[in-house]
């Protein structure tokens, strides 16, 4: 999993059955250097050098399999399939487009395990928003919990999945019925303009720890205007690319009170996406960068009436959950079982997806 907030590689293993039964193994990240990171953020809406960036990305990626590999003591040959999002530089469903950058079949031929990629189009070109993706695992981890419940990832995008009281929520990814009890949009903005602004403003690549944040104010004129964005009102599932929203407004600023007041734009979002979920929750388990961020999670809790917790609170790996969910929709993919559903991005039935890339046969010593 490569995401939007620019941070580096997060690979992961599970064992699973892609319905209810996953158990997580390893778990590795490799941070971008900042020149990656520059030219990944050069090709985002698709211009610049795409391929030559791609194929970058890619062998970046095998890097990173046979890494956590080695680390965890397994062999290639032991790995059933790799899921591989790749990295999104435009997502335009209402156009019909989506684009993740990353070559399977380079990834299947570097490591020698076959691999599913492209993991969204389907989804697009069936109608829908091809994201979020991961609310089908969310809903698989979340089998034993109390619910109703909210389950926040704030990568670059912040995006929330409600799962209902059901007897079963989880069923869901078995993909028989009971898709009212799963919703899942994203909510706003995540961590991309903390980030952005506190790169170009302050020469680092993220608000460490909310310490610009917390040392800043928010200012309430600009955060209104920022919140005054038809998006919010509109009804579910609904997506959002990475640029979406600008940072122009906090531009007059200091660096302190922008981030501030970004921070508070981004708390503000993810709780009003509670305005349209079927019934209130009775917990918020957050996961992804953003969750690292002590005065993003105080905003945060400031503004909903219920419990805000890291997802390890209930023992689940944040910084991995979204590699693992990849692992787990390519199982899925593997048996043609749905990755999406209406009410996840919108589509109009449960569909599956992905491309599957053979690895090449290995020729016997």
């Amino acid at each position: 999993m490569s995401g939007t907030s620019l941070d580096g590689i997060d690979a992961a293993l599970i064992h699973s059955d892609g319905v209810r039964a996953v158990v997580t193994g390893g778990f590795l990240s490799l941070p971008y250097d900042p020149d990656l990171r520059r030219r990944l953020r050069s090709v985002a809406g698709g211009g610049g050098p795409v391929a030559e960036v791609e194929r970058e990305l890619t062998l970046r990626h095998a890097e990173a399999v046979r890494r956590l590999l080695q680390e965890a003591g397994v062999a290639p040959s032991e790995v059933r399939i790799i899921g591989f999002h790749g990295h999104t530089i435009l997502h335009r469903p209402q156009e019909g487009r989506t684009w993740q950058i990353g070559d399977g079949a380079l990834l299947a031929a570097q490591t020698g395990i076959d691999v599913v990629a492209d993991l969204r189009s389907n989804d697009v070109a069936l109608g829908g928003e091809g994201a979020p993706l991961v609310p089908l695992y969310q809903a698989a981890l979340a089998a034993g919990l109390e619910r109703p419940l909210a389950v926040v990832n704030i990568g670059g995008v912040a995006n929330v999945t409600w799962i209902g009281p059901g007897k079963d929520a989880s069923r869901e990814a078995g993909g028989d019925g009971g898709e009212g009890e799963v919703l899942a949009f994203d909510t706003g903005p995540g961590n991309a303009l903390i980030n952005d602004w506190v790169e170009r403003q302050g020469g680092e690549p993220l608000d460490r720890d909310g310490v610009l944040a917390l040392a800043g104010r928010v200012d309430a004129a600009i955060l209104a205007e920022l919140l005054d964005n038809p998006y919010f009102d509109r009804r579910p599932p609904k997506s959002l690319d990475r640029d979406d929203f600008s940072a122009a407004p906090v531009a007059g600023l200091s660096l302190e009170d922008g981030a501030a007041t970004l921070t508070a734009f981004t708390a503000a979002t993810i709780a009003k996406a509670a305005e349209h979920f079927p019934a209130p929750v009775r917990r918020w388990l957050i996961t992804g960068g953003g969750r690292h961020n002590p005065t993003l999670m105080a905003a945060l809790a400031a503004r909903v009436e219920a419990a805000v917790e890291p997802v390890e609170a209930v023992g689940w790996q944040g910084d991995a959950l979204e590699a693992q969910a990849f692992a787990y929709l390519a199982l899925r993919s593997l048996a043609g079982a749905p990755l999406t559903l209406p009410t996840t991005t919108g589509i109009s039935r449960p569909a599956s997806g992905g491309q599957l890339h053979r690895a090449p046969k290995r020729t016997p010593a």
